[in-house]
């Protein structure tokens, strides 16, 4: 099983539980993270908060005014029979500018950069290969900015950044369209096939 154990699934009577599996990527804004991942069958749930730096337990401002080493995440719990690891580094990039070592799009700065937090070696060398059948491939000739790190303590942001785009989803509509992710991403994917 490619991801960490992070808890059983409830099921009915007569069936087994699922084993659930945490991933956890970086990708600018955790805001507009969180659909692609929630779209997907087997997805249980994605939590936007903060990894990879030292300070404990961070506060979304403290993270975007810089210092605390963290960056905006996506945690995902996923049950692995439904899902895999390989299609979530699928969605991952392809909601991503893995070209880009300055942030995302409109979100400039160390909290907005790109990464994928390995929580197993499995999820490493998976990650790994990933980033590297992309540069082979890729759309552009440029250098993956995108790093693949070991997953570190999680710090969930504040509820009003869960389910944003659901909470407020002219706000999130706006933001995303003000901010040219979309245009940026079919730039370099071409048109979403959904």
């Amino acid at each position: 099983m490619t991801g960490a154990l992070l808890a059983q699934a409830p099921s009915s009577e007569g069936e087994k539980s699922a084993k659930l599996v945490v991933a956890t990527f970086a990708g600018g804004c955790f805001w507009c993270m969180e659909p692609p991942y929630d779209a997907l069958d087997g997805v249980v749930s994605t939590t936007s908060g903060f990894m990879g730096g030292t300070t404990a337990n961070p506060t979304y401002q403290q993270v975007t005014a810089g210092g605390t080493g963290h960056i905006e995440v996506v945690q995902v719990l996923y049950d692995p029979t439904k899902v895999t690891y390989e299609k979530l580094l699928d969605v991952y990039w392809r909601n991503v500018d893995p070209y880009d070592a300055g942030g995302q799009f409109c979100d400039r700065g160390e909290s907005y950069t790109t990464a994928i937090f390995a929580h197993t070696p499995e999820q490493k060398k998976l990650a790994e290969a990933s980033k590297t059948a992309l540069a082979a491939s890729g759309p552009f000739k440029q250098p993956i900015a995108t790093v693949v790190r070991d997953a570190g303590p999680f710090t969930p942001a504040e509820d009003y950044h869960q389910n944003y785009y659901v909470k407020n989803p002219l706000r999130y509509k706006y933001y995303r369209y003000r901010c040219g992710r979309d245009d940026r991403l079919e730039a370099i994917w071409g048109k979403p096939t959904q």
